[in-house]
């Protein structure tokens, strides 16, 4: 028996709607600058969420102008391509947002961002997506706890479980997939190289009234512990990959332009008959045609048959934005 390594171990803003104002302010500097922002339908999402059941979005997307903007339950975080903070974000924030922070993405993974405008956030806070509650942290580096990107394909995995599904999920992070699987009914199995985030994805499981006692964790290298799955014959009614778009260990380099083949082979080979694998990448090196044929070829290699492949779509708020490509195959 594979060891269980267990660690055991809020509305939206209330502030009053200003919307045709940030809508004259946006107006005004795409004017001023016209090459940086353009007043487009992303304009509505200063102030509608996606749905009642979550307030964690992106509100502006925009690789060309280099600006991305994410809402985290009135907590706005900035992150540009340039050094110099887009100081006009401030007049938009105002009445709609609590606190404004920025990180360049030229800097380290690990560098916090840095505050702004208005409260400033101490302590980790909780968000909503999808009805679920996720633990956010701005001190954390990269990323803040959760990819916004995903909301889409973690719903999808929520619908799709019944009780007493056996669910991987692979390249963890904070496990944001891992608890809509069992909020679903699944039993998860939880890898990460990281004990830091695995025991953060038994908060966020105890956040969503649900008790890790009742899954598995595995700190460890995703690659490695597939093998031993696959010794062990322990099988998967589904398993989600959403690896690095680059990463190295002892034995192996892996790229997802080059190597996302050999993992979903890996996969397939430790899911169940009529399972599925979500398969993600996150990389514009390589096209969606060339990511589906990648996939389905490491399966096949694999011995398995395809039964389904569906691409899935990113929240509607990524618009004009292929960076991420998403595949639900169903593996006969």
């Amino acid at each position: 028996m594979l060891s269980k390594l267990l660690w055991s171990r809020s509305p939206l803003a209330s502030a009053p709607s200003r919307r045709s104002e940030r809508s004259e302010v946006m107006l005004r500097h795409t004017r001023e600058c016209p090459t940086r922002l353009q007043p487009t339908e992303q304009l509505k999402s200063l102030s509608q969420a996606p749905d009642e059941s979550t307030n964690a979005w992106r509100i502006y997307h925009d690789p060309r102008a280099g600006i991305w903007v994410d809402h985290f339950d009135g907590r706005w975080l900035v992150q540009t391509k340039d050094r110099a903070f887009p100081k006009f974000l401030i007049d938009l924030a105002e009445g709609v947002a609590t606190s404004l922070y920025w990180r360049p993405r030229d800097k380290a993974a690990s560098t916090a961002p840095e505050h702004q405008w208005g409260e400033v956030v101490k302590e980790r806070f909780e968000v909503r997506e999808s009805g679920a509650k996720f633990l956010i942290d701005f001190s954390s580096g990269y990323s803040s706890g959760i990819f916004l990107d995903q909301r889409l394909n973690r719903l999808r995995v929520q619908k799709s479980v019944k009780a007493g599904d056996r669910v991987l999920n692979t390249f963890a992070y904070t496990g944001a997939f891992s608890v809509m699987a069992a909020l679903g009914g699944a039993i998860t199995t939880t890898c990460d190289l990281s004990r830091t985030y695995l025991d953060w994805t038994w908060d966020n499981f105890r956040l969503n009234g649900l008790n890790p006692d009742d899954h598995f964790g595995c700190k460890g290298d995703t690659f490695d512990w597939m093998g031993a799955f696959k010794k062990k014959e322990r099988t998967f009614h589904g398993v989600i990959l959403d690896p690095p778009t680059f990463s190295r260990n002892k034995k192996k380099t892996f790229r997802t332009d080059l190597d996302y083949g050999d993992l979903a082979g890996l996969a397939a080979e430790i899911v169940e008959p009529g399972g599925w694998i979500l398969a993600c990448a996150n990389t514009h090196k390589l096209s969606s045609q060339d990511f589906r044929r990648d996939v389905l070829a490491g399966i096949e290699r694999a011995g398995r048959s395809v039964k389904g492949c569906e691409p899935q779509k990113m929240p509607p708020e990524f618009h004009n934005d292929d960076y991420l490509k998403s595949l639900w195959v169903v593996v006969g």
